[in-house]
């Protein structure tokens, strides 16, 4: 399992258009991925999973990767928040 922690840069928050392109992104992975923010968790591969947890801006948010491309996909969504969020 590897993970990464992120605050959110975004002055609108996670909201729909980049929650979307952060779906496309975590789909291209075999591993399961999931945010965790606020007290709450979220499969990165569904948008109404992300949508609920009402990430706002400065908000520190956890991406764990678990199964055989985690360390692939904890680097490529890491890139993700840095560039969009």
């Amino acid at each position: 399992m590897k993970e990464f922690k992120y605050v959110i840069k975004d002055e609108l928050g996670l909201h729909a258009r980049p929650a979307g392109l952060l779906v496309k992104e975590a789909a291209k992975f075999q591993s399961n991925i999931k945010l965790e923010a606020n007290g709450k968790s979220g499969d990165a591969k569904r948008i109404l999973g992300i949508m609920s947890m009402g990430i706002k801006k400065d908000c520190e948010v956890t991406v764990t990767a678990d199964g055989n491309d985690e360390a692939e996909a904890v680097h490529a969504l890491e890139v993700f928040f840095k560039e969009n969020l």
